[in-house]
């Protein structure tokens, strides 16, 4: 595989981590719940994912299992703010802090191990073409089924019932609970689906993208992750694209060192983030496009009355 062809497929590669997380986080917060604790989800999920991974060699059960955990620190949040009406912000920053505390307890006996990832799919003829083949058909399973649920997603909230009712509760908790709608059921589970996505990305940072465990090898993906859904204004698309766009600017470092560049490491380290800073300020000056996507009631606690 040359430069090129590596770039490219392991842009892929590093957009699956941001898209996962992404499309859980969007899903949240259509239903109208900011829910900031992505970060120590993903961290919890890639210490448990690497964990079981590395003592039962079944990276299947792995995922399953970090999956699992994600949801149990999203339900943490989802009963501190929905049950206990706390403020969604400041109680997502507390669970993603505790959450990365959890993550360095969980995996610090296996600090620096590593494990044998997951080959990718080389799917017959398709794979043997030149540049596209390396490109989009030796991928690793879970980029597929990943790209595949953010239609599936995307399908979900625009032409069913459930997604109507996901998007209403996001935009009027009061009027969808008047019209029957279970608003706090929604709203647990999609504040629960957030956190499998988040444990499964976590999974597959620790287990595929980078077979190891290190405290800290998160990195900050869990924030970029919640900007993406501001980057894509709440759309599925848009966010598959910006999540492509964040993989490809990941890898600037290596890139940068295979083709001999002399730049500081720690710029290229921080490109992602700066790139973050530089994309939302641009998006923030368009207010009239923020509010025609994002969800009304985003952020603001329910309390079941329909006194308002």
């Amino acid at each position: 595989m040359n430069t090129l062809e590596f770039f490219l497929a392991g842009t892929l590669s590093a957009a699956t981590i941001f898209l996962l997380a992404a499309l859980g986080e969007l899903v949240a917060e259509k239903s109208g719940v900011l829910n900031l604790s992505l970060e120590g989800m993903m961290a919890v999920g890639a210490a448990v994912g690497f964990v079981v991974t590395y003592e039962s060699g079944n990276h299947v059960l792995g995922f399953a299992i970090a999956g699992l955990a994600g949801v149990c620190v999203s339900l943490v949040f989802a009963f501190v703010t929905l049950t206990f009406l706390a403020n969604q912000v400041a109680t997502g920053l507390a669970v993603g802090i505790l959450g990365l505390g959890l993550s360095a307890l969980i995996g610090r006996n296996h600090e620096s191990l590593t494990i044998a990832a997951t080959e990718g799919i080389n799917i017959p003829v398709l794979s043997d073409i030149p540049l596209i083949g390396a490109v989009f058909f030796q991928q690793n399973l879970v980029v597929y089924i990943t790209f595949a649920l953010a239609i599936v997603i995307a399908l979900v909230l625009s032409t069913t019932r459930l997604g109507l009712a996901i998007r209403s509760t996001g935009e009027n908790p009061h009027a969808a609970q008047a019209l029957g709608c279970p608003v706090f059921l929604i709203r647990y589970g999609c504040v629960a689906f957030g956190g499998l996505l988040a444990g499964c990305a976590g999974a597959y940072a620790s287990t595929i993208y980078t077979p190891l465990w290190a405290d800290g090898m998160i990195a900050g993906r869990g924030w970029i992750a919640v900007a993406l859904v501001v980057f894509g204004t709440w759309k599925t698309g848009r966010i598959a694209f910006g999540a492509v766009l964040f993989g490809m600017v990941s890898l600037g470092e290596l890139i940068a060192q295979a083709m001999g560049a002399r730049v500081p490491s720690q710029l290229l380290s921080s490109l992602p983030y700066i790139v973050t800073i530089i994309v939302l300020a641009a998006i923030s000056t368009n207010t009239a496009r923020m509010r025609l996507h994002a969800p009304f009631s985003l952020g603001e606690t329910f309390d079941g009355s329909n006194d308002r």
